[in-house]
């Protein structure tokens, strides 16, 4: 990789020691992957680890009607947990994951990733902490599912995009309804209770968040 690529590397992933970094560079591959480019698909057999240097992507379900059901976002200087697990398995995918905006991810070979964890003390660190993560996500994912009604599932949903990606969220309504499983209508008509109490602005396509936390 080049030098811009071992700078970002070095930003995003501090923790990991540089003999570690070293060999990341040497054996993997960085790759671009477009927005709405799907990165993984179910099925597929994960033959890399994933590790984010910039942009954003989604880790999804998807049924048999294309209906999705959103898991956890991967931002830059993180990594995918179920990536790690099936590359070392060398079991096939049960997740989606899509660029939600242009990113550039590491790419690294599965015969690596297992001699890591006893070769170097912070990658197997970093491999834990992304277990821990995204194991917390997926239990609030599944309170916010099991416990609260839609309109608490929305505002949930919106305060974890922002979380990630900030107060511009770039999704349509549509695309909400898919990921909370209902209508767009039923989406619209709660967006615009939330921007009647102040805490959003409703733009075409986009949502501006303002003051989330204090729902």
């Amino acid at each position: 990789m080049d030098s811009l690529a071992k700078n970002t590397l070095q930003q995003q992933f501090p923790q990991l020691e540089s003999p570690l970094a070293e060999e990341i560079l040497e054996h993997s591959t960085l790759r671009l992957v477009k927005e709405g480019e799907e990165a993984l698909r179910t099925g597929q057999y994960i033959r890399s680890t994933v590790l984010v240097l910039s942009g954003l992507l989604k880790v999804y379900r998807e049924d048999e009607h294309s209906n999705e059901f959103l898991m956890y976002y991967l931002e830059p200087g993180s990594a995918c947990a179920l990536s790690i697990m099936c590359t070392a398995r060398s079991e096939k995918s049960q997740v989606m994951i899509k660029a939600v905006e242009d990113s550039e991810v590491i790419l690294i070979p599965s015969h690596l990733t297992e001699s890591w964890l006893a070769k170097y003390k912070s990658w197997y660190n970093f491999v834990i902490a992304s277990y821990r993560q995204r194991f917390e996500e997926l239990l609030q994912t599944l309170d916010s599912v099991a416990f609260k009604n839609l309109d608490q599932r929305l505002l949930f949903y919106l305060k974890r995009h922002v979380k990630v990606s900030g107060s511009d969220i770039k999704l349509s309504h549509q695309q909400i309804a898919y990921e909370l499983n209902t209508s767009r209508e039923v989406i619209s008509r709660l967006l615009k209770k939330l921007e009647q109490r102040g805490a959003i602005i409703l733009h075409r396509n986009s949502i501006e968040a303002h003051n989330l936390n204090s729902l």
